[in-house]
């Protein structure tokens, strides 16, 4: 990959907005989408085609089904959508989808809960004709959020049937032999095993080297573990805030919440009045050293970490580093449409912007 020949997203920003993607990456992953092959791949998580050459486009905004024009920052986004049917997976599911896996009792009377994880490459698009080889859990991006309660016993069963080494690392507390830091080779499999600690809000991801790349190209999920009593009855919401380097520079060009851009501007969030929403917010961007979210026209209550039933902060703006993760509990007093975003306002116009209708 040549770096001088693609353009950066600051470059974007001048002038281009969000964009599609060059006719030799579209043909690539319309061939690819045929014969269900994924692209060559370097050890060092790079790729051999697809990604030289990308001529970008400015996108224009339609009248139809679209965020109305009188949102201006609306004029970034790409025509079009990203279907279930094209990815597998709906960032609207994936909002609300919680595995809490296979349950039994112990002995000992304690619950097990039992997961399946397993590794591929798969394209994906991450906009509307902008294709990503990603590296996946369960064949979407982020994976499965997986949740429990505190002092369960969690099984995590990971087949590796990608075409590089991964693993899986849990955020929270275990022996140093289910840390996941060990590889496990292509076509291998290993199992974690381990007690459910402390509750809060976790994360899990591959930490095989380059870790950057592991990470970036989508090995990464949820991890909640709720406590032994449960928080009051909400409406929950799973935010997995991350960004995509599409040419491989070591610079992101397509910010999102759950991966695919503007998906929540297009398709908003449907509240109700007086309701308690909780919001779980994972940073898992990679290249960007911070991310953030910004609610309009409210704030909310912070949990940092979720390892206390009681809020730290009220605010209306958070900042995340990479693995960070908070809580975020709010309620809309008024009906409308109300934006949340980076306040970033660069990753905003790349992507990173959706809608919530109150109603």
């Amino acid at each position: 990959m040549m770096k001088g020949a693609s353009l950066s997203r600051r470059k974007l920003l001048g002038g281009f907005g969000l964009f599609g993607l060059a006719t030799s990456t579209t043909a690539l992953w319309a061939g690819q989408q045929a014969t269900g092959q994924s692209p060559t791949a370097h050890a060092d998580g790079t790729h051999s085609q697809a990604h030289a050459g990308m001529a970008m486009k400015q996108s224009q905004m339609t009248n139809g089904n679209d965020m109305p024009p009188s949102h201006t920052m609306a004029a970034n986004m790409v025509q079009g959508d990203v279907t279930k049917a094209t990815n597998g997976f709906d960032p609207m599911e994936v909002l609300t989808d919680f595995d809490y896996g296979t349950v039994s009792k112990l002995p000992d009377g304690r619950t097990l809960r039992e997961y399946r994880l397993f590794a591929s490459d798969k394209m994906i698009e991450i906009a509307p004709n902008v294709a990503f080889p990603a590296w996946v859990y369960n064949n979407r991006v982020p994976g499965p959020t997986i949740r429990c309660t505190q002092g369960d016993r969690i099984k995590v069963i990971f087949v590796n049937g990608s075409s590089h080494p991964h693993s899986i690392h849990f955020h929270g507390m275990h022996m140093a032999a289910m840390d996941g830091v060990d590889p496990i080779e292509p076509g291998k499999q290993f199992t974690y095993e381990f007690d459910a600690e402390p509750f809060g809000l976790h994360l899990y991801h591959c930490h095989t080297v380059p870790i950057r790349r592991h990470i970036h190209k989508g090995l990464y999920g949820t991890f909640i573990i709720d406590p032994p009593k449960p928080r009051p009855s909400a409406k929950e919401l799973v935010m997995v805030m991350n960004a995509f380097d599409t040419n491989f520079d070591g610079e992101n060009e397509v910010y999102a919440v759950n991966t695919v851009a503007f998906h929540y501007a297009k398709h908003p969030i449907p509240l109700k009045v007086n309701e308690l929403v909780r919001v779980y917010l994972v940073n898992v961007t990679e290249f960007d050293p911070v991310n953030s979210l910004h609610l309009h026209a409210n704030l909310f209550n912070v949990y940092r970490t979720g390892t206390r039933l009681e809020p730290q902060e009220f605010t209306d703006m958070i900042m995340l580093a990479q693995a960070e993760r908070h809580i975020l509990e709010f309620r809309y007093k008024f009906p409308g449409k109300y934006m949340f975003h980076a306040h970033q306002s660069e990753f905003t116009e790349l992507g990173w912007m959706g809608m919530f209708e109150v109603s």
